[in-house]
């Protein structure tokens, strides 16, 4: 990869209508704006006052040139030093949003990714065997289908359901986002194709659901994790179901719920299942009330995504429950649960509570409970002032504080600008929504390392991701569209502890294969970007 460049942008550029800021470390008097095309200089602008940055321990410079407004390709120089080529125009980001929506069909676990819809990241079908369940192994039961998570090859409920939960709501707030084809093997021009991809994971998360109990099984994958370069087709070890977890159950009531409402337009009969099936899920959450968390059996070794506390996901549950049905059952049991002590306004997907505050307030004053209505939207603004003011104080402009900096802040970065978009969404105020979009510049590339963290996006994006697909394909370019973790100071894989000792947090990151800790993709990593690009 090429050097950091002193200069730092969004390589993909920049709305016509928003404000622009490049980010400098070299000290200089002024800079100019150069357009690519003609190479005249189309702005001068003095820079900034300098301006401590802590999580990248760095003194840098803003360069405001919001005043052009041309569309066209740019760059800015200063001192002898230039930035990235980035455009301007009114659509800067519909080739991300599109490719980033795109990697779901990447993800996909069962089928076979053809060369007209994979080019030539193309591969044969995988995980085509039944599973096993680990607490009764003389049962097998079909477990195909679905999104691989991460840069393996298992597939989890909990971040399962908060991805597809993240693509619902944004189709939800802003369908006019996804009226364009991607294409995927399902694009029929009637319904659009981010409904189809979610599709395909909610067929695999119905599956995950015991019929007789209407609990949800927690992950479904091998004993351990297969060779990084091996291929998806390749990995022919036994999946096993694992046990039954009140996360899993609760977030599957709260995703079926989501789609129950969702695809009624399009599919009544499959709209219908995924309200009998949430429900079914919401009555083993009554008669189970006290649940511990997840634990890994000892023979597993893959990732636990373990959570001892349920009340969100149970939260979650109720509010989307509620919403759907209207039923009151739903809306008690929201306004108990909302007197809880845990989170309201996290969007992870082990701390859940801001879907539901999310739910309950798309649900409007009139059909809620009004001390629970203003408890929700006051902690959920409190949370968006919070990330405002931090924003106001980082060197790059994100609400990330040092302590952020952990294994896939790039989810804790477009979870936090997801709350910027909510709060604009429920009171217009247009600096939440500003402010998002500084945290889509880092995102590609106006950032400490000058680096794009999605593959196949900006001038020098992520090429080496923890990706096994990505590793073992022999294609040289990485399977693109995928949004990699990120800066994590807690150096918590050999690689990274070996080569960022002594490193400020926001520079905690390599872009190499063995890096799981700071180079890895998941389908939830994607998601939260993806419903923050659909409001750009």
């Amino acid at each position: 990869m090429s050097l950091v460049r002193q200069i730092k942008v969004n390589q993909l550029g920049y709305p016509v209508d928003a404000d622009k800021i490049a980010v400098l470390t070299a000290k200089c008097s002024e800079f100019e704006v150069v357009n690519q095309k003609t190479k005249k200089i189309v702005y001068r602008g003095q820079l900034s006052e300098p301006i401590e940055d802590q999580a990248s321990n760095e003194v840098v410079y803003h360069a405001d040139f919001s005043n052009v407004s041309d569309s066209g390709h740019y760059y800015i120089q200063a001192d002898g030093v230039r930035s990235a080529t980035f455009l301007i125009s009114d659509n800067p980001y519909f080739e991300a949003r599109q490719g980033i929506l795109k990697a779901f069909y990447f993800f996909r676990c069962g089928m076979e990714l053809t060369e007209e819809y994979a080019g030539e990241w193309a591969h044969k079908a995988c995980h085509l065997a039944e599973s096993i369940v680990f607490d009764n192994q003389e049962c097998k039961l079909d477990g195909t289908g679905g999104w691989h998570d991460a840069g393996d090859y298992g597939k989890y409920t909990v971040p399962g359901a908060k991805a597809v939960a993240d693509l619902l709501l944004a189709y939800e707030l802003r369908p006019n986002a996804f009226n364009q084809a991607i294409p995927i093997p399902e694009t029929d021009g009637v319904i659009p194709d981010i409904l189809h991809e979610c599709r395909y994971e909610l067929d695999w998360l119905l599956k995950m659901q015991e019929l007789e109990t209407g609990a949800v099984y927690h992950k479904l994958t091998t004993l351990e994790f297969p060779g990084l370069d091996v291929m998806p087709e390749d990995d022919l070890d036994p999946q096993y179901l694992t046990p039954v977890s009140a996360t899993a159950t609760g977030t599957f009531a709260a995703t079926m719920a989501m789609a129950a409402r969702i695809y009624k337009p399009f599919d009544q009969e499959f709209a219908a299942v995924c309200l009998e099936r949430a429900e079914k899920a919401w009555q083993w959450l009554l008669m189970n009330p006290d649940v511990p968390g997840f634990k890994n059996p000892v023979e597993i070794t893959t990732g636990e995504y373990g959570d001892e506390d349920d009340r969100d996901e149970r939260f979650w549950a109720a509010a989307e429950l509620y919403r759907t049905t209207g039923n009151e059952n739903y809306h008690q049991a929201l306004i108990e649960l909302a007197d809880e002590d845990f989170s309201k306004t996290e969007f992870g997907w082990a701390d859940m509570g801001g879907y539901g505050t999310t739910a309950y307030l798309l649900n409007g004053k009139a059909l809620s409970n009004h001390d629970v209505y203003q408890k929700l939207m006051s902690e959920l603004m409190h949370e968006a002032e919070k990330l405002l003011n931090n924003c106001s104080k980082d060197g790059y402009l994100i609400s990330l504080e040092n302590e952020d900096y952990v294994w896939g802040s790039n989810m804790g970065v477009m979870n936090k600008a997801m709350t910027l978009l909510l709060a604009h969404h429920f009171t217009g105020n247009v600096a939440y929504k500003n402010c998002a979009l500084d945290h889509v510049h880092y995102l590609f590339g106006r950032n400490a390392l000058d680096i794009s963290y999605v593959t196949g996006f900006g001038d020098r994006p992520v090429m080496e991701p923890h990706h096994r697909p990505s590793v073992g394909d022999q294609v040289d370019a990485p399977v693109p569209g995928l949004v990699s973790g990120g800066p994590n100071a807690g150096l918590q894989d050999e690689y990274a502890a070996a080569h960022l000792q002594g490193k400020a947090p926001a520079k905690c990151f390599v872009d190499h294969e063995d890096s799981y800790a700071t180079n890895e993709v998941t389908v939830y990593w994607n998601s939260p970007a993806l419903f923050v690009l659909a409001h750009f």
